[in-house]
């Protein structure tokens, strides 16, 4: 990639103006994508990138290059046509750069590249088959099989000087199925930062099974009750809720631009005190972790709310210095085309004490929301409302009836202060987030909880 003397020369050229803060990042991706539809490979892909984005920081402005070399005379012509954007007396100079450390360490046993084609064809023909073998009413499958090896370069002119490598194997899988005239879908995906040995710990046939029994179940659902009822959201992709309609207030670009309903929050009770939320880079192999962030900082475990107390946001290097907060190892970007943002890794509400079927018997009537489709956030505000793509009535204490034609409306500072029960079967699920026109790899997660009263919008009474 580049050494540290080319980095430094890059650098100090960018500063040459005056300019506060410099950065390189560099990346080099090989990605492969092949995609199942109507019984047969529709499309195979293979793509590779190389380039390398260039920063500075001049107090609230920021000014970004990149170009698809790395050779050192393009770099500093670049460097040095960006430094025009600042017109200052004093010119400034990178520090010394230093090897930077991290705690996460994974090992990959089976690289993407290594894997033949017609193995990873044959992966999505026994998906396939499984999925279409569960039921006649399966009218369609699709599947999609992508894998990624990543390295990146960051260096910046406060002495970061971090290397990364990182692997991803994602399996995504979609099921629709027709009984009469309804019409119903099962999703269900796997994602890890892992190789190919990710699918020796949970079998390709086993998420095709869970996405076609999503879809079959669903056929028989009946209208969705509505009003005000105390509904339980399920352990895994239930977190949505919070990533939507409460994590993204708690990124402090948000705060800065004084678009968020947690702003001057830190320190304040926000939610239930059963309620501890977590974002973690961290955790081995999960899909939102790294080494490092976009920015070159290790990545770390970060509480936000701890006992119902707000106590974090997650920070980039610009708001970290512009709210004079540690950086938290959230400044993530899709690529060296993009300018970094605070985003999301791995975030969840942490796992409680409770057994799930008895926060289940604790209802006499509600609904229980297992996985969610599309819905609007409005982060400054935290209204959101979400449709329930599989639910089930609750009766009795009991699952009843699958549900169709439900929605969550609500606000999520409120539900985080309704939540009266945590169980103590957390669970994750893997996705990808939009923001600024980028989209980045992440997981969400949850134990089961109960909220003791959300607003059910539905057909039936």
């Amino acid at each position: 990639m580049l050494d540290k003397n080319t980095a430094k020369k890059v650098l100090n050229k960018l500063l040459c103006s005056g300019g506060q803060f410099g950065e390189i990042f560099v990346q080099r991706k090989v990605s492969n994508n092949i995609r199942l539809d109507d019984n047969k490979i529709e499309n195979a892909s293979s793509g590779f990138e190389n380039g390398c984005g260039l920063r500075l920081i001049y107090k609230d402005s920021t000014y970004y290059a990149f170009l698809d070399s790395l050779e050192e005379d393009k770099l500093l012509e670049s460097a040095k046509i960006l430094s025009a954007a600042v017109n200052s007396s004093n010119a400034n100079k990178a520090m010394n750069l230093s090897d930077s450390a991290s705690v996460y360490n994974v090992n990959i046993l089976k690289y993407p590249n290594e894997v033949l084609p017609d193995i990873k064809k044959g992966i999505l023909l026994n998906v396939n088959e499984t999925a279409r073998n569960a039921s006649s009413n399966i009218f369609q499958v699709t599947a999609v099989l992508s894998d990624t090896e990543e390295e990146i370069f960051i260096a910046n002119s406060e002495g970061v000087f971090a290397r990364d490598f990182n692997v991803k194997t994602l399996l995504a899988v979609n099921v629709i199925a027709i009984k009469g005239s309804e019409i119903r879908t099962g999703y269900k995906s796997l994602a890890k930062t892992k190789g190919f040995e990710l699918f020796e710990e949970k079998k390709p046939r086993t998420v095709a099974k869970q996405a076609a029994e999503m879809a079959i179940n669903m056929l028989d659902a009946i209208n969705a009750p509505s009003g005000i009822l105390p509904v339980i959201i399920g352990p895994g992709f239930g977190g949505v809720i919070f990533h939507e309609a409460c994590g993204h207030g708690l990124e402090a670009d948000a705060i800065v631009k004084n678009a968020s309903v947690f702003k001057d929050k830190i320190g304040k009770k926000i939610a239930s005190d059963i309620v501890t939320a977590i974002d973690d880079s961290t955790l081995p192999y999960h899909w939102g972790s790294y080494k490092f962030d976009g920015e070159g900082c290790p990545s770390q475990k970060n509480i936000l709310i701890e006992n119902g107390v707000l106590a974090s946001y997650l920070l980039d290097i610009k708001s970290s210095k512009k709210l004079n907060l540690p950086l938290t190892g959230n400044g993530r970007r899709q690529s060296y085309r993009d300018i970094p943002f605070p985003r999301m890794s791995n975030t969840f509400i942490n796992t409680g004490k409770e057994k799930p079927d008895l926060i289940l018997g604790s209802v006499k009537k509600g609904v229980y929301a297992k996985e969610f489709s599309g819905g609007q956030v409005d982060p400054a505000t935290g209204d959101f409302v979400f449709g329930i793509s599989e639910g089930y009535l609750i009766e009795n204490g009991k699952l009843g009836s699958p549900i169709k034609g439900a929605t969550l409306i609500g606000n999520g500072p409120e539900i985080l202060n309704k939540i009266e029960a945590i169980g103590d079967d957390l669970d994750y699920a893997p996705g990808f987030c939009g923001k600024n026109g980028q989209s980045v790899s992440n997981e969400v997660g949850q134990p089961t909880i109960k909220i003791s009263e959300i607003t059910v919008g539905g057909t039936g009474t």
